[in-house]
């Protein structure tokens, strides 16, 4: 039976390092070291990342803007352009083996869509798709973002929902290299609660429903001989 297992990881995390872990969890999963497929889920410390269809003019202030706030801007291997991660965003970075899911790619971007939609749901936000954009919207807002990356058949970056976080950042760039774009969150739409440790459960159990696979949550420790300390 195919296990979907969950870590949990508290507290707002540097990029980097969930980055590399990121890239450990793929290689592993290719190699069969590890045997099951896995979701990180966490938030980020203020950050700003770059898809590999990403372009610097899209970043709207300078370096030493960011720098006096300590703000760091990352190319990485993702789809999509820029966006903005930091505390009160809720992270959920899938490495699954899509062969071995039987998923195609454009039914696991529209199954991470659907994980959101009923997240936001679950607080009283109603979100959908848009031919916009990927991702999900309230309105003319946009809500979540979506960013993957394949390797080997073997997902890992995913989604990004936004709860409770301030959107000043948001205004630094242009969201998605989209113009005119504004974004929200589901505090700002209006969500009844915005524990960030509920909406991860809720989240794990939706990836569990529209996945299809038994989900296993874990907190950090050790994960098939890959430490994943408290202080990563």
């Amino acid at each position: 039976m195919r296990v979907l297992k969950i870590i949990n990881l508290k507290g707002a995390r540097d990029y980097i390092p969930i980055l590399r872990l990121q890239h450990r969890l793929v290689s592993a999963r290719r190699e069969g070291t590890l045997g099951t497929d896995v979701v990180l889920i966490l938030e980020h410390k203020p950050v700003f990342t770059l898809g590999h269809n990403g372009g610097w003019e899209n970043l709207l202030v300078s370096y030493e803007f960011l720098q006096k706030r300590g703000i760091q801007v990352v190319r990485t291997e993702r789809g999509g352009d820029i966006t903005y991660h930091g505390p009160g965003q809720v992270i959920a970075y899938p490495i699954i083996d899509l062969r071995a899911a039987h998923l195609r790619v454009t039914a696991y971007v529209e199954a991470l869509e659907e994980v959101m939609i009923r997240t936001a749901a679950d607080l009283g936000v109603q979100a959908g798709r848009s031919p916009l954009n990927h991702g999900v919207w309230v309105g003319n807002r946009k809500l979540g973002s979506i960013g993957i990356a394949i390797r080997h058949g073997i997902t890992f970056h995913g989604l990004a929902l936004n709860v409770s976080l301030s959107l000043e950042p948001f205004s630094w760039i242009l969201p998605c290299g989209l113009p005119d774009i504004a974004m929200t969150s589901l505090k700002e739409a209006g969500a009844v609660d915005s524990d960030m440790e509920d909406i991860k459960e809720n989240m794990g159990a939706h990836l569990h429903d529209i996945l299809d696979m038994p989900v296993k949550i874990q907190e950090d420790g050790k994960f098939h001989g890959i430490s994943i300390p408290v202080g990563i």
